[in-house]
Formats: structure tokens, sequence, C-alpha cells
């Protein structure tokens, strides 16, 4: 089965990109979200990246069985 990245329904803070990255990777969505929020901090730059990968990273639906 092929993995396409999403945006998370479940695991969610905001709009669900870290934890749809995570579960993409494999990688627990807070290390993601630490890592995006310490790069805030240092660069601001993610803030932008956030935002537009919220607009074009697809949402979940509900029948993907997982």
């Amino acid at each position: 089965m092929e993995k396409e990245l999403r945006r998370s329904r479940s695991n969610r803070v905001i709009a669900g990109v870290c934890g749809g990255i995570g579960q993409y990777l494999g990688v627990d969505p807070v290390a993601i979200r630490l890592a995006v929020v310490l790069l805030m901090i240092l660069a601001g730059m993610p803030l932008l990246v956030y935002l537009i990968m919220w607009l074009i990273i697809p949402e979940e639906n509900d029948y993907i069985i997982k």
C-alpha cells in the first residue's frame, strides 16, 4: 500500500499537519511539533511553511483503513 501525506484528524493540536507528518514518517508527532516550535523561535520561517502546508495537504478521510 502506498503511503500518502495527509493531515491527521485524530492526532492534531492545531491543524493536524505535524500529526500527519509524524504518521507519514513513522515518528512521534510530539518530536515533529517540538522541532517546528524550535525552528519558529530560532528562524521564524516555519510558521509560514506550516500555514502553507495547512492549505495544501489534504485531511485524511474517515474511510481510509489503517
